[in-house]
């Protein structure tokens, strides 16, 4: 895990962990966030996501580790000492309000100067986009405009931190993709520090400038949408994150090689897994959309012969499933995602031979489950 500076971090979250009785929910959680920063908190149902995001609120009270915001410790102060703003997933909007009185409900409750307060909420009315909309009760509103309601509520303090939890996710699909283009360009705006939980992997990928891959209580990888996604640190995180085939059962011959049956496969030094020595069984993975498929492909590095047991059509691309050849005695089943375009060029169809090039700098190799990392 990366060190906490103590001089480069608006938020620190150091060493965090949450008991509940004799239930372990977080365990050793540490990272920081940049002022102006937008973090994603990426993990499945029971991970622990939502936990962090109520611990650095002020919701809930960490069993052990601290909370910094500012170089200031928060770790046993209340929500209303923090100066967050939050946005849960239900919305929270007050019914018998109307979406002015719902923004301006804490600066009300802060007995702010009246005429501030008009002025503040007009401000933030129009920033969310909801010109004519005023007046309206929560129930008048669609989904997307309550959003709005809530995040403009979120703002009005000028928070130091904005905490959305999985925000979207009671929205439709085409509601979902608008908003979170929206909410970015909010968040870049105002250049508030956000942190967003989620178990949407897209709404990640697009919305973050890094992303805390979290499960079963820890942290697993912190690091850019992009090294998130190239560079996965671990299986699970492989597999969260995207479509992943594994190959499992591979074997290291030397640097770089791995054998597979019959077959070797070179694979790119930097994309093993630390120090492996030869003759350990390892898992070999590649993402389904950077196997090459193309013709004249004979002969090259990574080349292997495959059959075309299925194929998924999913509108600009086929899922195909293709079957090779381990050994004499066992066959493996790899998915390959190829454009519709080179399916209809290259006239690809079921059960037909199909050469398909792994390219080692595309490979990933990650050690068996239970096998100890040593230090290289």
């Amino acid at each position: 895990m990366e060190p906490i500076q103590q001089t480069d971090a608006y938020l620190k979250v150091v060493d965090v962990g949450k008991k509940f009785g004799k239930f372990t929910a977080l365990e050793g959680v540490s990272f920081k966030a940049r002022r102006g920063e937008f973090l994603s908190v990426l993990g499945p149902s029971g991970c622990g996501k939502t936990t962090v995001l109520r611990i650095v609120a002020g919701l809930e009270t960490q069993t052990s580790g601290k909370v910094f915001i500012e170089d200031r410790d928060v770790s046993h102060l209340p929500v209303s000492k923090r100066n967050v703003g939050i946005v849960f997933q239900s919305y929270a909007l007050f019914p018998n309000l109307t979406a002015v009185q719902n923004i301006a409900y804490g600066l009300r409750s802060r007995r702010e100067d009246s005429k501030k307060v008009t002025q503040r909420v007009g401000e933030l009315i129009e920033l969310v986009g909801l010109g004519g909309m005023e007046n309206k009760h929560p129930a008048q509103l669609s989904g997307g405009q309550q959003q709005r309601v809530a995040l403009a509520r979120a703002m009005a303090l000028s928070p130091d931190l904005l905490l959305l939890d999985e925000p979207l996710s009671a929205l439709d699909a085409k509601v979902r993709i608008m908003l979170r283009s929206e909410i970015r360009q909010l968040q870049q705006r105002l250049g508030v520090t956000t942190i967003m939980v989620t178990h949407d992997q897209e709404e990640a990928l697009t919305m973050a400038d890094r992303i805390l891959v979290m499960n079963q209580g820890g942290l697993v990888q912190n690091g850019t949408p992009l090294d998130i996604y190239d560079r996965p640190a671990t299986p699970f995180v492989a597999a969260f994150i995207g479509s992943m085939n594994f190959i499992d059962n591979a074997i290291k011959i030397d640097r770089g090689v791995y054998g597979i049956g019959d077959r070797r496969l070179a694979v790119a030094p930097e994309n093993g897994a630390g120090k492996i020595e030869k003759g350990q069984k390892v898992r070999i993975a590649i993402r389904p959309e950077d196997i090459v498929i193309r013709d004249g492909l004979h002969g090259e590095r990574n080349t292997i012969s495959t059959r075309v047991e299925s194929m998924e059509y999913r509108g600009p691309l086929f899922r195909l499933a293709l079957r090779f050849d381990v050994d004499a005695a066992a066959s493996a089943i790899i998915e390959a995602d190829v454009p519709t375009e080179k399916i209809r060029r290259l006239n690809i169809r079921e059960q037909i031979e199909l050469s398909v090039q792994l390219p080692l700098d595309r490979l990933h190799v990650y050690r068996r489950p239970g096998q100890v990392d040593r230090a290289p």
